[in-house]
């Protein structure tokens, strides 16, 4: 079988819903974020606003939530079949893409809108940058230049603590990774207390394991997303990504980055670009595209970042 006949294959396991008519499937719930709310959780270069908060991002936690409570309900009385206390665990959700498809900020609104649904009112958000191993150690293993590659990631901690998670365990802790030093913190955590939903938002969320015998990521979630666009159109969105970095967070002395702050606006393009033909790109097309029919739904993004297509895996 050729490779477009896999693809092909692949398509037909989702249903392809439409903008118009996906925006149609949230008739009446009443928007509970305002526009305040929207902007602090909008990324650099992202246009979220509240039009797609209402259209794309209420309809899809109305339906995660669905997810989370029916899934709770089967763990309930598959407990009760056993004869055994109900002892339902988290319900775990993959947010996975590109670097500048805007994951975090989708990440981090569905975690503020499926806190608001009754069945998922504890949401945590965690990141697998937490999970880089650190610069020290990247630097010994000859990967610093291949940063945010699978092989740059403490793949057997990120499973270890999903694991605990899906285990119902009381507590589970992850590393906590600075954007400002562009490292881990090896003094800070960030800590999971059995909420009803945790949100895992990267870009290597839905690889394969790396042998047969292997437990994945994507094997401990209970719903995938992957957040889709051309790469040409990524491209500018890193571009002006970096640009807006370049007078923010990069001018921070702290920050890992400030030594691109004085950069004229040709030069930090033209950073900008050689970061991505020679990091980000390889990395979307070799290891984190690939992973998109692994996802349970796919959001496709047109050029303005508002998503055109909403792509759910048949049940």
């Amino acid at each position: 079988m050729s490779t477009d006949d896999l693809a092909t294959t692949a398509d037909s396991l989702y249903r392809e819903v439409g903008r118009a008519e996906w925006a149609r499937l949230a008739p009446g719930i009443p928007n509970p974020l305002n526009e305040t709310e929207v902007v602090q959780m909008r990324g650099i270069g992202d246009r979220l606003d509240l039009t797609e908060v209402r259209e794309v991002y209420l309809p899809l936690s109305r339906l995660l939530s669905t997810y989370a409570e029916n899934t709770k309900r089967l763990g309930a009385e598959t407990a009760a079949f056993l004869g055994e206390d109900d002892s339902t665990t988290p319900f775990v959700v993959g947010v996975a893409g590109s670097v500048a498809v805007g994951k975090s900020t989708i990440a981090r609104l569905l975690r503020e809108l499926m806190s608001r649904w009754p069945g998922t009112p504890r949401v945590e958000l965690v990141t697998t940058d937490g999970f880089l191993y650190p610069n020290a150690e990247l630097e010994r293993r000859g990967l610093m230049s291949r940063k945010g590659f699978p092989e740059s990631y403490d793949r057997r901690a990120l499973v270890e603590f999903l694991t605990l998670v899906k285990s119902g365990a009381v507590e589970a802790r992850a590393p906590f990774y600075s954007h400002v030093r562009y490292d881990i913190m090896p003094d800070a955590q960030v800590t999971v207390r059995r909420p009803d939903v945790v949100i895992v938002e990267g870009l290597n969320v839905l690889q394969p394991p790396p042998s047969p015998n292997d437990v994945s990521v994507g094997d401990l979630f209970d719903f995938s997303i992957y957040i889709d666009a051309d790469a040409e159109h990524i491209a500018q969105w890193y571009v002006d990504r970096f640009l807006a970095l370049r007078q923010g967070a990069f001018s921070n002395p702290n920050s890992f980055f400030k030594v691109f702050a004085e950069l004229s606006d040709a030069e930090a393009v033209e950073t900008a670009m050689g970061f991505w033909n020679s990091i980000n790109l390889p990395n979307l097309r070799e290891n984190v595209e690939p992973t998109k029919h692994r996802a349970t739904l796919v959001l496709r993004k047109a050029a303005d970042h508002t998503v055109e297509t909403v792509r759910l895996r048949k049940l």
